[in-house]
C-alpha cells in the first residue's frame, strides 16, 4: 500500500497519472440514485478549476467509475455518454482535460473484473496508455471501494472526505489542487 504522508515529497510531474472517481469527487453524488441525465449533473465547487491545475501537473488523467444504473436499467449507456460529454465540455471550458473515462456498467454480483475495487479498468488504462506506471499514480475517491481499487493496483490513494481518516484525505479536488 502506498500511503501518502506528504504530497510534495512525491515530486509529481508529467510522468505521473491521476485516477479519479466521478460521483462524489467530480460531481454531486445523488444519494440512493444515479446521475442519469445532464440535468442531474452538478460539478462540485472548484472541480473544473482543479482539473485545469491537474492538467498542468499530471501526464494522464482518467476517470474510473462504477455505473450500476446501466445494469439495473435505470439508464442507458447512451444516457451515460451524454452526461460524460457534458462533463468533459465543462472541464475543457476551464482549460482542463480528461484523457479517458473507464466505466463499469455491471451489477455488484457480476464477476466482470472492471467494477471497483477490481482493477480491470486500471489495467485497461495501462493497456491504452503504456506509459502509465501504477507506482507513479494517484487514485482519488470518496468510497472505500475507490481506495481499495487504488491500493489493489499499487497506487497512492487520497480519500475525499469531510472527516478525519487514517489515510491522507482532502475535502475536495479544489483543496487537492491548492496543495499541489
Amino acid at each position: 500500500m502506498n500511503e501518502i504522508t506528504d504530497l510534495k515529497k512525491l515530486n509529481i510531474d508529467k510522468t505521473w497519472s491521476l485516477f479519479l472517481d466521478r460521483d462524489g469527487v467530480i460531481n454531486k453524488r445523488l444519494m440512493a440514485d444515479y446521475v442519469k441525465s445532464v440535468n442531474e449533473f452538478e460539478f462540485l465547487p472548484g472541480v473544473p478549476e482543479a482539473l485545469k491545475k491537474f492538467s498542468e501537473v499530471f501526464g494522464r488523467i482518467f476517470i474510473i467509475t462504477n455505473q450500476r444504473g446501466i445494469a439495473v436499467e435505470i439508464m442507458t449507456e447512451n444516457d451515460l455518454n451524454k452526461v460524460h460529454e457534458y462533463m468533459i465540455d465543462g472541464i475543457k471550458k476551464f482549460g482542463g482535460r480528461i484523457d479517458k473515462i473507464y466505466f463499469c456498467p455491471h451489477d455488484r454480483n457480476e464477476s466482470c473484473g472492471c467494477r471497483k475495487p477490481d482493477i480491470g479498468s486500471a489495467l485497461r488504462a495501462q493497456q491504452d496508455f503504456p506509459e502509465v506506471d501504477f507506482n507513479k499514480s494517484i487514485m482519488v475517491g470518496d468510497t472505500s471501494s475507490d481506495i481499495q481499487f487504488g491500493q489493489n493496483a499499487g497506487m497512492y490513494t487520497i480519500k475525499v472526505t469531510s472527516k478525519e481518516t487514517e489515510i491522507f484525505s482532502v475535502n475536495s479536488l479544489a483543496e487537492l489542487a491548492k496543495i499541489l
